[in-house]
């Protein structure tokens, strides 16, 4: 099937009806507690651990995968109103895992966060940042057997895991590309990429306001705000160290969306052969309607590839109020799997 919608979901019932219990959302103190797992990674001569979030429940696996500068826990295991996407998907039966790439949270971080920036070129690239999914893939087939995995990513984390797609196309079931980037005509960089940024809170606060229209309020409250930041920071443990405090993260992913954005193709997207669902807000500068379509036409190679748009948000949708209509268009496109 062939579907591109332009849908700009504005009713709550919608979210609600895709819930379980009635239509509830189930509290976070009522789902099983979250476990930490492990997976051993080998890359460049040294082997990083991966840190694996899971909230199980015996139905598909669905793997979360982020972007470019925060971890699992400050998105899809983000509780806001006590509850989160990991708890959503529990909730609904899903055997609920999410990823932190190395450098992030609680993986290990690289030889190279011990040196100079210059010292190193960009370390975390979409190429191997695919082989850390595939890692996380086998280690979920393992506890899995059999089950179908999923895979939903967020940002530059579409890149890697649309390669992981094409690279274990027996372990991805259906593939979830929210807030996608995708290859534009510009400038290139001439100045070689670090291996490593830092991240402080002054860059990441106005983030929740990106792509808003002037006249529109912050989606959420700068308590809210501040209690991200914290957070965030929090994530780094040598945040502390510096002043002000900022979280130290791979810069492969900076140095892929700069080739991107001057109109390298890092990822063959006609190759995807699962079914695939575009979804962004509708203020999402990153994922513009130019760039939803760009993507869109270059997914020749699966029957099944929609581009849905949900009104009242921006890049970080799943961070705002508007998260609940993102869940239940992410749920309702996974629980398809199961009926087919």
């Amino acid at each position: 099937m062939h579907r591109r919608d332009a849908i700009k979901i504005s009713m709550l019932g919608l979210a609600m009806a895709a819930l379980p219990s009635g239509g509830r959302a189930t509290p976070a103190s009522a789902s099983a507690p979250p476990q930490l797992q492990r997976a051993a990674w080998r890359h460049g001569g040294e082997t990083l651990q991966l840190a694996l979030t899971r909230q199980a429940a015996p139905g598909d696996a669905v793997l979360y995968v982020h972007g470019a500068t925060f971890p699992a826990a400050l998105s899809a295991g983000w509780r806001m109103d006590g509850m989160s996407w990991l708890d959503h998907w529990q909730g609904a039966g899903l055997d609920a895992w999410a990823l932190d790439f190395a450098g992030y949270g609680h993986s290990d971080r690289p030889r190279a966060f011990d040196a100079d920036a210059t010292a190193s070129p960009p370390f975390g690239r979409c190429t191997d940042a695919a082989a850390q999914i595939g890692v996380a893939l086998r280690h979920i087939r393992a506890a899995r057997p059999g089950a179908p995995i999923h895979v939903v990513a967020h940002s530059w984390g579409t890149l890697p895991a649309q390669q992981a797609a094409i690279d274990y196309p027996d372990l991805v079931s259906r593939l979830v590309l929210f807030g996608p980037v995708a290859t534009r005509e510009g400038p290139r960089e001439e100045t070689p990429a670090p291996a490593w940024s830092l991240i402080d809170a002054a860059y990441q606060r106005p983030r929740q306001r990106a792509g808003l229209p002037a006249n529109e309020p912050t989606p959420v409250s700068e308590a809210e705000i501040d209690r991200w930041c914290a957070a965030y920071l929090d994530s780094d443990p040598t945040s502390a160290q510096r002043t002000p405090r900022s979280a130290k993260v791979p810069n492969g992913p900076g140095a892929d969306i700069d080739a991107l954005w001057a109109g390298q193709s890092l990822v063959d997207s006609a190759r995807i052969r699962q079914p695939t669902l575009i979804v962004r807000g509708d203020w999402d500068h990153i994922a513009a309607d130019a760039d939803a379509k760009r993507l869109y036409d270059a997914l020749t190679g699966t029957r099944d590839k929609r581009d849905v748009k949900i009104s009242g948000g921006n890049h970080w949708l799943h961070l705002q109020p508007r998260r609940e209509a993102l869940w239940a268009e992410t749920l309702s496109f996974l629980r398809e799997g199961a009926r087919a």
